[in-house]
């Protein structure tokens, strides 16, 4: 930090900076959750936003989870040979989103597809998203074939 407030970089506008005496960490299950060494209190929401954030996805290649003998979770760079006590996936987070979209919303040609997911984490799945002259639509498994390209199961 302090080679930033030296560039002249100490004050920026990210909405995900946290506020001094904060740190971020994880769970062993992928929840972040925020300390406030200050007050010496932790909470789920972020300080400043307000919102839940969650792990998304493995471990990046070469890294593995540990716990120390006081039961403290640490990852393992093999490839740098490094340890740390910070998740290497924290730079990659995604908001809880705990609302539960309608089965009545509607979505129009100009819907992106960040707005259909609702920051939901779809590692590990397979999805076939069309877009036709309706709309954004989804091709379901029971599907006999697809409209937009005249495709047939």
């Amino acid at each position: 930090m302090a080679a930033l407030r030296y560039a002249g970089l100490d004050d920026t506008d990210s909405e995900d900076e946290l506020p001094p005496g904060w740190e971020q960490r994880t769970t062993k299950d992928g929840w972040v959750y925020y300390a406030n060494h200050t007050e010496e209190k932790t909470q789920w929401e972020h300080p400043k936003t307000g919102k839940r954030k969650r792990i998304a996805g493995d471990l990046p290649y070469g890294w593995e989870q540990e716990t120390d003998e006081n039961g403290q979770v640490f990852f393992v760079d093999h490839i740098n040979k490094r340890t740390t006590y910070l998740d290497p996936r924290l730079a990659f987070t995604v908001d809880d989103n705990p609302t539960k979209p309608t089965t009545r919303q509607r979505y129009d040609g100009s819907t992106t597809a960040m707005e259909i997911l609702q920051g939901r984490d779809l590692s590990g799945k397979v999805v076939v998203v069309t877009g036709a002259n309706s709309g954004i639509g989804g091709l379901s498994a029971s599907s006999r074939g697809c409209r937009c390209c005249s495709w047939r199961a």
